[in-house]
């Protein structure tokens, strides 16, 4: 068979294992087998995916004293050595992870991606990290250093306080020790392993099953 005959025959193939809806409203069980079929696959690709990204932090400075991503393995090493879970050192790990994609509210984008699979705390801290890292430089910028005042009240306010003072501001000493990368791999692929909670979760379930 040659290389193009091969090439016809595994596009029909990829044809056949596709839904046939132009719009969702017409998709059948039979199409929406398909699509579950192939979504455990892709679900369980996530931490490469989650991974690869974070390495596109490597060697962007924007300014600091080490690059993004030395800071997050900074941030994540700091975290662990500290006796931290391994929810919390991935969420330490990725909490920049959206400086490329969200740049005016990354701490969101991050947060996003680590929700399904961390406590609702450390979604919290994650998401609201910005706010509290602003303590320690807004003022050089013209802007409100106190702006996490507005969560005073919140019950993981002195939790996030203390994820800012003792592992993100610290997080930028070029002559500090961090683990790489590698090390840490093996704890995002646990906690990404199973969402915790997720619309999606039953489906992912019904998946797994079938």
């Amino acid at each position: 068979m040659s290389n193009e005959t091969r090439t016809e025959a595994a596009l029909a193939h990829d044809a056949m294992e596709r839904a046939k809806f132009r719009e969702m409203k017409e998709g059948t069980k039979e199409d929406w087998a398909k699509i579950g079929s192939q979504y455990m696959a892709f679900a369980k690709d996530l931490p490469d995916r989650v991974l690869d990204h974070l390495r596109l932090l490597d060697g962007d400075f924007g300014g600091f004293p080490v690059c993004r991503l030395e800071h997050s393995l900074q941030t994540a090493t700091r975290a662990y050595r500290d006796g931290r879970d391994e929810q919390y050192v991935v969420m330490a790990l990725l909490h920049d992870i959206g400086d490329t994609l969200g740049t005016y509210n990354h701490p969101e984008v991050a947060a996003s991606i680590i929700k399904p699979f961390v406590s609702e705390e450390i979604h919290w801290i994650c998401q609201n990290h910005g706010a509290f890292q602003g303590y320690y430089y807004f003022h050089f910028l013209g802007m409100d250093q106190n702006v996490r005042e507005q969560f005073r009240d919140h019950e993981h306010f002195d939790a996030c306080a203390e994820f800012c003072e003792k592992y993100d501001q610290a997080a930028f000493d070029p002559d500090y020790e961090s683990e790489s990368l590698e090390f840490f791999e093996p704890m995002v692929r646990r906690v990404m392993a199973r969402p915790l909670k997720s619309m999606y979760a039953k489906a992912a379930e019904n998946a797994e099953a079938a």
